[in-house]
């Protein structure tokens, strides 16, 4: 965003109430493929753009808290919009109903995983889903590019190196987002005296997570412990995290094999809602349903600790210039680590002509009929992949699908 429009970025805005925040939410986490890059763009589309529900700047601030913050960006991003609607009870309803959906889904796919073991019709699916999502989150990433960042050339030049760095590390650094934040603060809105006392809300919840080791040895408790340390400590949510899990879950606690792991990927890929819920199919797998619980709500309950808690001091102060500034060059370089994250993504998942062809499809329909429906778009790519695989059409594409998945683990859909 540039200077001259950064003080009328928001519109009048339309009346909400929480039960149709929570309805919207619902639906997100029912239908809402491609990840935390599409998720988010989706609730900008909908929330900010369309419906307007919600403020740019509270948008803003809500997207530089989830990418300051560990955790999984879809689902903080949601929490933080259900704070702006009804503070910690709006905070609470709208986390529970963005993540519920996905989970009861990765439980019953859990159930059918167990009972008839193996998935190999899940990865023919996400041979085709995982192309149609690529051009679903280019065309996301474009519309924030351009949303956001205007002709602002500082802007445009940190968009360009996290999206850089993103590429070429196939991750994301909260170092980028916090370096890009300061720069654009000191060069547009220098601080007369620096503030203090802020990071007590954020210092909390991590002194409080170190404390977790005094649970007992339980396979729950074990479960519970291994999932909330990594909700708490792994920066980049989504696929990033899949790195970590990997080394606790099967090699450090044995839970699982490595075939059982890369299904646990595939599994998150290709249900709906944020990514992170491959935590609920794994606790499936280790401990039936009440694993399933406990390791979802281990992961998810810290990043709902991660944004309740600094929110207040993100309203109290984020209309002040230096913050105003610092939001600014945090959104460029997240939005720019999206970008990038797209091609990490497209390199994972179009694999061949058929996949490129589907991409380009999504992207020419989606631009074309703005009207047409994601669900419906994935629902088509999905039988497309599996009727490829039924007739031979896709070789060995569909049983690399899932290990590229693994590979992509660190960035950040």
């Amino acid at each position: 965003m540039s200077e001259t429009d950064s003080g009328a970025a928001d519109v009048p805005q339309t009346p909400c109430s929480l039960w149709q925040m929570l309805r919207y939410m619902l639906a997100l986490g029912t239908w809402g493929f491609g990840g935390p890059v599409a998720l988010v763009g989706y609730m900008y589309r909908d929330l900010v753009d369309r419906r307007r529900w919600i403020s740019e700047s509270d948008y803003k601030e809500g997207m530089t808290l989830a990418q300051l913050m560990p955790g999984p960006l879809a689902a903080q991003l949601a929490i933080y919009l259900g704070y702006v609607q009804a503070r910690v009870l709006g905070a609470t309803l709208a986390g529970l109903a963005f993540v519920l959906p996905s989970f009861l889904m990765v439980v019953a796919l859990g159930a059918v995983y167990r009972a008839y073991g193996g998935i190999a019709w899940m990865q023919a699916v996400f041979y085709g889903v995982g192309a149609a999502v690529t051009g679903i989150i280019a065309l996301s990433a474009w519309k924030l590019t351009t949303k956001n960042i205007g002709r602002d050339r500082l802007l445009w030049a940190l968009f360009a190196i996290s999206a850089a760095v993103t590429v070429t590390t196939r991750s994301e650094s909260v170092w980028i987002f916090l370096g890009a934040g300061v720069l654009v603060w000191l060069l547009r809105a220098p601080p007369k005296a620096w503030s203090r006392g802020r990071l007590n809300g954020i210092a909390a919840p991590i002194a409080a997570f170190f404390a977790i080791d005094a649970l007992g040895w339980h396979k729950l408790a074990q479960l519970g412990t291994y999932f909330a340390y990594a909700g708490s400590f792994v920066f980049g949510s989504g696929l990033a995290i899949v790195p970590f899990l990997y080394g606790g879950v099967v090699h450090d606690h044995h839970w699982l094999n490595e075939r059982q792991f890369v299904d646990a990927v595939a599994v998150a890929m290709i249900t709906p809602g944020p990514v992170v819920i491959t935590t609920g199919f794994i606790g499936y797998l280790v401990a039936g349903f009440w694993g399933a619980v406990v390791a979802a709500a281990a992961t998810f309950v810290p990043c709902w600790l991660f944004t309740i808690l600094p929110a207040p001091y993100f309203k109290r102060h984020g209309k002040r210039p230096g913050i105003v500034a610092f939001v600014d060059g945090v959104t460029a370089a997240a939005i720019g680590a999206i970008a990038g994250a797209v091609i990490v993504i497209g390199q994972r998942a179009i694999t061949d002509f058929a996949t490129a062809a589907l991409a380009l499809t999504t992207v020419a329909v989606l631009w074309r009929f703005k009207k047409v429906p994601e669900p419906l778009i994935v629902l088509v790519a999905a039988l497309v992949g599996i009727g490829l695989h039924l007739h031979g059409g896709v070789g060995g594409s569909v049983a690399a699908a899932a290990p590229h998945a693994v590979a992509l683990a660190g960035a950040k859909p």
